[in-house]
C-alpha cells in the first residue's frame, strides 16, 4: 500500500514538472516582434523628428504601392476671395421694370407729339397739351429712376450688359451664373483679368471679369468683384458659397502639381508621402499647402519638388501604419 502511493506521488511530481518546464516554451514562442515589423513593416523617427515608414518591396507589393514624380506647372498669380452665386430674381424684376418705364415713356411722348400738333392745327387745347407733356415728363423721369436703381443695385457693367440678346434668358435658365467675390477688409488689388471659381462640387470654372461690385459685403468689408460665368458646366446654384481665385497682373508663378489621390489629410491639414532613400523602401509624411486647387490636382510651391517621388496609390494606407505604430488606433 505504502509502495503505491509513493509511485502515484512521483508520477504527480513528474506531470507537474514536465509541463511546468513547457511553459517558458509557449511563452517564447508568443515573444515575437509585432505584428508590423513582422509582416515587413517598421515605423520610425528620423532627426527632424519625421514618422518614417520602412516597407519591404513585399509588402509594397501586397498594398500596391505605386509612386510618381509630381509635374511642374506655371500658373498666373490669384488672390484667394469668398463669395456667392447671386439670384438672379431680384435682377429681372429690376429689368421688368425698366422695360415698363421705357414702354410707358414711349406711349406719353408719341401722345405728347400727337396733341402737339393737333394744339398747331387747333384741334387740341392748350391744356391738354400740358397733360400730355406732363406725362411725358413723368415717364422719362421713372425711366431714369429705374436705370439708377439697376446700376445702384447691380453696378454699371451688369445695367450695360441689361439688353445683350437672351441675357436675362440665359441667368434665369442658369445657363449662365453671375457670381460675386469678395476680398478681406484691407487687401486691395487691381482689376483682375477673369478668376477660377469652385464650387461645392470642386470643380474649377473660368469666370469673365464684369466690374466692381456697387455695394460693400456687410460681414467681409472689403472690395467685391462681379464675375460671370457661361456656359454654367459646373450647374452651379443661386446662393451657393463659392471660393474665387482672382487672376491678377505679375509674372507667372512656378511650382508643381500634385495629384489629388496623393494627398492625405490628418491633423488639420493636408501631407504626401515622400519616397525617401535610393532603395525604395522608406516613406516620409511631407506636409503641403493646399491652398490652389486645378483641374489636374492641387498646385503647390514649397515642400515638394519634381524630383521626389509620391505615393499616388497606398497613401490612406500608409496613415493607418503610422497611426497603428505610433499608438493612434
Amino acid at each position: 500500500m505504502v509502495g503505491l502511493v509513493v509511485v502515484a506521488a512521483g508520477g504527480l511530481l513528474w506531470f507537474k514538472q514536465h509541463h511546468a518546464g513547457a511553459a517558458p516554451a509557449a511563452g517564447t514562442a508568443e515573444a515575437k516582434p509585432a505584428a508590423g515589423e513582422a509582416a515587413g513593416r517598421h515605423v520610425t523617427r528620423d532627426a527632424k523628428g519625421n514618422t518614417v515608414i520602412a516597407l519591404s518591396p513585399e509588402t509594397q507589393k501586397n498594398m500596391g504601392i505605386q509612386v510618381t514624380n509630381p509635374a511642374r506647372m506655371q500658373i498666373t498669380p490669384e488672390v484667394k476671395g469668398y463669395g456667392r452665386v447671386l439670384d438672379p430674381a431680384p435682377l429681372a424684376a429690376l429689368i421688368t421694370d425698366l422695360a415698363s418705364a421705357q414702354a410707358a415713356h414711349v406711349a406719353s411722348s408719341n401722345e405728347f407729339a400727337r396733341l402737339k400738333t393737333l394744339e398747331g392745327q387747333g384741334n387740341a387745347s392748350a391744356r391738354a397739351l400740358q397733360a400730355a407733356e406732363a406725362a411725358a415728363l413723368r415717364d422719362a423721369l421713372a425711366v431714369q429712376a429705374a436705370k439708377d436703381r439697376l446700376a445702384l443695385t447691380w453696378g454699371r457693367a451688369v445695367a450695360d450688359e441689361k439688353a445683350a440678346s437672351g441675357f436675362i434668358q440665359s441667368l434665369t435658365s442658369l445657363e449662365t451664373v453671375l457670381v460675386r467675390i469678395d476680398l478681406p477688409i484691407g487687401q486691395d488689388l487691381k482689376l483682375p483679368s477673369g478668376a477660377r471659381i469652385l464650387g461645392s462640387s470642386g470643380e474649377a470654372a473660368e469666370a469673365e471679369f464684369l466690374g466692381l461690385a456697387p455695394m460693400v459685403d456687410p460681414q467681409m468689408q472689403g472690395r467685391g468683384f462681379l464675375l460671370r460665368i457661361k456656359p454654367n458646366a459646373s450647374r452651379l446654384s443661386p446662393g451657393e458659397a463659392v471660393v474665387g481665385y482672382l487672376k491678377v497682373p505679375g509674372a507667372p508663378v512656378d511650382g508643381v502639381v500634385i495629384p489629388r489621390e496623393a494627398v492625405v489629410r490628418t491633423e488639420g491639414a493636408g501631407w504626401v508621402y515622400v519616397l525617401d532613400n535610393a532603395g525604395g523602401n522608406s516613406f516620409v509624411r511631407t506636409e503641403v499647402a493646399l491652398g490652389h486647387p486645378t483641374e489636374a490636382g492641387w498646385f503647390v510651391t514649397q515642400g515638394v519638388a519634381t524630383s521626389d517621388r509620391l505615393v499616388v496609390n497606398g497613401a490612406q494606407e500608409l496613415l493607418s501604419i503610422e497611426l497603428k505604430g505610433a499608438g493612434g488606433e
